[in-house]
């Protein structure tokens, strides 16, 4: 019994001289300097910025609808079809056309027959009237009868023109050039004046459209540069702010903003986008204008949800310090705490970085 107490005394004193021996090490921290570069935080004083989320759309986009109703007798249009204006789309049974179409011809045959009979008869009693063989009546009454035909001959060749123009809507060809985004009916399917049958939106022309809460639409100009990011194909591009709404009532007590964006085949409508709108301090006194510190995203050291950087401390060690991110402006991102003004922190190391880590400056 005494020997085995002994024993593990001696196990114990010789794992705690080996402990104390290992983190005598790690105090010391014997290992090379790992060679670092450095920078100094940057601050971003032209003022503040407001950001809206919102998506693309065609600038020009069109809802192909007709005026008459009738069964759809062909459907060329489809999703994802390329068309140009003029080409064929949509033909809706005419029959009832056909048939008005047809009292019009006899309408207007018949007004022209009676008008000219009546010019006829208005001619003749002209000539009577100054041979003094009719009265001023006869010629009046002939006058009235030969207007009456022309006023009846001009209304049959109206109706005809309205059957006519009824006709372009029987057959619905492409207002625009671009692109078929939607369909709502088939070969088939009951057309009523009005329905929108397909939308055709314009190729190579987009917008983004963004909601912009009240207290930020007063700072946004038209004509204003601003930066839209495009997170489905990991892009950011310039845009120009083209429209700005002037009233909130039907959308929610936010106001839209349109901003035009380069033509681009990665676009597509439909696409979200983040739109960051910069507020130029300009003298401003007021409390949103306030410096911001930068630094770039590739400083940054992500664990979990979790963002720091490392930092220098006066024994030349890296010190990882957590952050609190805020807004990103292209390839920098704010820094809303964690990090003081001019404060020094590690960009690139030709090492792996580490809490403690002793550090060269290059």
């Amino acid at each position: 019994m005494k020997t085995y107490i002994y024993s593990s005394l001696i196990l114990s004193a010789v794992l705690f001289s080996s402990c104390s021996q290992d983190d005598k090490k790690s105090v010391q921290n014997t290992d090379a300097p790992i060679s670092v570069t450095v920078d100094q935080s940057t601050t971003n004083s032209t003022g503040s910025s407001a950001t809206a989320t919102g998506k693309l759309v065609a600038r020009n986009s069109v809802n192909v609808s007709t005026r008459m109703m009738g069964y759809i007798t062909s459907m060329r249009g489809e999703v994802g079809q390329n068309v140009t204006v003029g080409q064929p789309l949509v033909s809706i049974n005419s029959t009832d056309i056909q048939a008005k179409g047809g009292q019009a011809n006899a309408q207007i045959s018949q007004a022209q027959a009676s008008f000219n009979i009546a010019k006829k008869d208005y001619e003749r009693f002209q000539n009577l009237y100054k041979n003094q063989s009719a009265s001023q009546k006869e010629l009046d009454d002939m006058r009235a009868r030969y207007e009456m035909a022309q006023a009846g001959l001009h209304a049959a060749r109206q109706m005809k023109n309205e059957v006519n123009s009824q006709y372009k809507y029987t057959n619905i060809t492409a207002p625009i050039s671009g692109t078929i985004t939607a369909k709502f009916a088939d070969q088939g399917d009951m057309a009523s004046p009005g329905m929108p049958l397909l939308t055709i939106e314009s190729s190579g022309t987009l917008q983004a459209q963004v909601l912009v809460s009240e207290k930020d639409i007063t700072m946004i100009n038209q004509g204003m540069s601003v930066q839209v990011t495009l997170k489905s194909i990991n892009k950011t591009i310039s845009g120009t702010v083209s429209e700005i709404g002037k009233s909130a009532t039907t959308t929610g007590g936010q106001y839209m903003v349109k901003i035009n964006i380069p033509a681009s085949k990665e676009l597509l409508p439909g696409m979200f986008v983040n739109v960051q709108f910069p507020f130029k301090n300009s003298g401003k006194t007021n409390q949103d204008f306030q410096e911001s510190i930068m630094v770039p995203k590739s400083a940054l050291v992500e664990n979990g949800q979790l963002t720091g950087v490392y930092v220098v401390s006066s024994q030349n060690t890296a010190v990882l310090r957590w952050l609190k991110i805020g807004k990103t402006f292209g390839d920098e991102v704010e820094v809303l705490s964690g990090l003081n003004a001019k404060e020094s922190y590690i960009i690139s190391a030709n090492g792996k970085l580490y809490n403690g880590a002793k550090i060269q400056i290059k």
